[in-house]
């Protein structure tokens, strides 16, 4: 059975994204555009979802992103709502879920709309919206989902809920000294990879133990770039484990600290990219998951994510030609800023590429500046 994927997202006033619309996302989308165009800025909004209905805590994102001003298209004078749609396609049909968020003092939002609906496959879109309550600060479809909103279906609203939480934003950009990844982390955190990538050695030490040869598999994708590398030497101490490797030309071993950022990132990226599929969620967000790599690790990323869309609905935020060598042109969503406002061009015509195409990659278009997206 194939597994649930989004299928359309509408964001207004979001940051750059001050009117946007990607709709039929495939199981591999890549977005691409130069620096500031926006393709971050659609990762993000998966993020602020993922706090708002995974861990219901809006309000703590909104402050740690700088306060609600900071996340509407030119500040809250220009645009006082951030409003939001996204249809997620299951197997039986459609669940639509939409919101608005109001700017209010002091920096701060509230919901001044929720709905959500489910369209089977026979009535598609003709279904009857529900609107649970609003003026609160948190989603309200959480409440709906435990029962706690009366005349609102429970029922889809907890399908809703369940297929958004089961979409996971992954970003290893921090490897600094106080970066997660240099941290003694619980042994039992090890359910599924964090999006900072910090309970790795929890992942690695549970596969080590119950899945050995797909623990090996990984250890060898990444001897394949980094040639050192032997496989990873992970100990449980009063149930704490740290991340740690052994190098292929001594018994030594070597931590986080000791061990260069990119390598960090192509460790986590190559576990991710590989756990079984109870460990993953059903859609997949990378953001520039190129960043740090060395040009043949970018390629072996490149292909395990391929391979991955085959399984799991993945989406990419890139500038990596390489990584778009990997991918389809029917694949590939250029953003473009104009006027401080990102533009989308998405379904990229074929035949008008068709030629090009004959002699060079999808990422040399991009690099000849034949799709645009580029400064």
């Amino acid at each position: 059975m194939k597994l649930p994927t989004i299928e359309s997202v509408h964001i207004r006033g979001f940051r750059s994204l001050a009117d946007a619309k990607i709709s039929g996302l495939a199981d591999a989308t890549v977005l691409i555009g130069a620096n500031g165009s926006g393709k971050s800025n659609f990762i993000r909004f998966f993020e602020m979802l993922s706090w708002m209905l995974r861990s219901h805590r809006l309000g703590e994102f909104i402050e740690r992103q700088g306060g609600a001003d900071d996340q509407l298209y030119k500040g809250n004078r220009v645009t006082p709502r951030l409003e939001a749609e996204i249809a997620l396609r299951t197997s039986r049909g459609r669940n639509d879920y939409g919101f608005a968020l109001s700017y209010a003092h002091p920096d701060r939002f509230f919901f001044t709309e929720e709905r959500f609906r489910f369209s089977d496959n026979a009535v598609e879109g003709t279904a009857s919206w529900e609107y649970p309550n609003s003026g609160q600060r948190e989603a309200a479809i959480v409440e709906a989902a435990q029962g706690k909103i009366p005349n609102v279906n429970p029922t889809t609203a907890r399908t809703i809920v369940y297929l958004l939480r089961s979409c996971a934003v992954y970003q290893f950009h921090d490897t600094s000294d106080s970066s997660n990844f240099k941290r003694s982390w619980d042994v039992t955190d090890n359910t599924q990879l964090r999006s900072h990538g910090g309970n790795l050695a929890a992942i690695l030490y549970r596969l080590e133990h119950e899945d050995i040869r797909r623990y090996e598999m990984i250890c060898r994708q990444i001897g394949r770039i980094l040639p050192g590398f032997n496989r990873f030497a992970i100990e449980e101490r009063y149930g704490k484990v740290l991340l740690r490797w052994q190098s292929k030309e001594s018994d030594k071993t070597f931590g986080a600290h000791l061990t260069s950022d990119g390598s960090l990132r192509f460790f986590a990226l190559v576990t991710l990219l590989n756990l079984p599929p109870e460990m993953l969620p059903n859609v997949l967000l990378l953001d520039e998951p190129e960043l740090g790599l060395h040009p043949s690790a970018v390629s072996l990323v490149g292909g395990m994510i391929r391979s991955l869309s085959n399984e799991r609905q993945v989406i990419i935020a890139t500038q990596s030609p390489l990584l778009v060598d990997a991918f389809e042109l029917d694949e590939i969503i250029v953003l473009e800023l104009e006027d401080g406002r990102t533009q989308v061009r998405e379904k990229l015509d074929q035949e008008r590429y068709q030629v090009w195409l004959e002699e060079f990659t999808v990422g040399d278009l991009w690099r000849k500046n034949l799709l645009g997206g580029r400064p």
